[in-house]
């Protein structure tokens, strides 16, 4: 009885979420398209703030201290 029970949810389950499947697989493309931009400006901020970091430890690179 509990097996019959478990494949009559599998079944509702899979009825129900087909849909979202379906519309998160054609909606994909476009959320990934849309969020290019915000890579860039994460690429471009993590590369100041690299950069900012690199200015400020230039000093201490040049009297010879080393990270560990």
């Amino acid at each position: 009885m509990k097996m019959l029970i478990a494949l009559l949810l599998w079944a509702l389950l899979l009825v129900l979420c087909w849909p979202l499947a379906l519309l998160l697989l054609l909606a994909w493309p476009v959320l990934w398209l849309l969020s290019i931009p915000f890579r860039i400006i994460g690429t471009v901020m993590a590369a100041a703030l690299a950069l900012v970091g690199a200015i400020l430890l230039l000093p201490a690179c040049l009297l010879g201290f080393r990270r560990p």
